[in-house]
């Protein structure tokens, strides 16, 4: 698969649109709001909103967790114009310890790990209705495919401009709307201390990820096609809404 081959100003252009229709017809005059983490999805999501609504219509929301970097998202904030807000949730975080206290169990490694995401989209929804906006999802196509965002953190929003784009793609707009390769290149990892990047932790790149996803064909080995198969499986939940059960309600008995 060659992404270089892709007409970026023709996909830029549709998603733009898309979010100027999505916004006439669900937020007229709304801004858009989006946490900001540093990486690049953020980055052109918010880019791609300036571009559709306006820089002034866009609020861009830094939230470190304690011991966490701002990861150039004021920076970033700056250089699209858009509105910066720097929303700290260490203090909200720590008041889960007490939680976690009381305990027996304490809290799994996975669910402490999955606390700073479900916060901050608390954060980033508080801060929308405040100034009257809708939130924008930056998931990516090719973490959702693996599973790697977190239920009712990072997954969620009001639209998702990004959600069926992979990685490649996401970087071809964000060369082609001139942001600069630091921020659009950026190696993806959760910014915590001592941590490795996405791709160490998954044990292949977003290329193959990518290259699989489009074509079909995984270009490194079987058990690395497996493994992609089997997060895909494991985390396809997070990828729909919640099941509703609905009744086949019988009919009243006559009296």
């Amino acid at each position: 698969m060659d992404w270089n081959t892709l007409d970026y100003a023709a996909l830029t252009e549709q998603c733009v649109d898309w979010i100027k229709d999505w916004f006439e017809r669900n937020g007229k005059g709304c801004k858009a709001v989006l946490g900001m983490s540093g990486g690049k999805d953020s980055t052109v999501a918010a880019a791609l909103c300036a571009k559709a609504l306006g820089a002034e219509n866009v609020v861009g929301v830094s939230m470190p967790a304690e011991g966490q970097s701002l990861n150039e998202a004021d920076l970033i904030c700056e250089h699209l114009g858009i509105r910066y807000v720097c929303a700290p949730i260490g203090d909200v975080i720590a008041g889960f310890d007490s939680v976690k206290e009381s305990l027996s169990e304490g809290f799994s490694h996975q669910a402490e790990q999955n606390i700073p995401p479900r916060v901050r989209m608390t954060m980033v929804y508080a801060i929308s209705q405040t100034v009257g906006g809708r939130v924008v999802n930056t998931c990516n196509l090719s973490e959702d495919w693996v599973g790697y965002a977190t239920r009712w953190g990072d997954s969620v929003g009001d639209f998702c401009p990004l959600g069926h784009l992979t990685v490649q793609e996401i970087k071809g707009i964000g060369h082609y709307l001139g942001i600069p390769a630091k921020w659009v290149d950026k190696i993806p990892d959760d910014g915590l201390p001592h941590s490795c990047s996405d791709e160490q932790k998954f044990g292949f790149t977003y290329k193959t990820l990518d290259t699989y996803i489009r074509t079909g064909v995984c270009p490194d080995s079987e058990e690395v096609r497996a493994k992609i198969d089997r997060m895909h499986k494991g985390n396809w939940f997070k990828m729909s809404m919640p099941e509703t059960f609905n009744p086949s309600l019988p009919v009243a008995l006559e009296e």
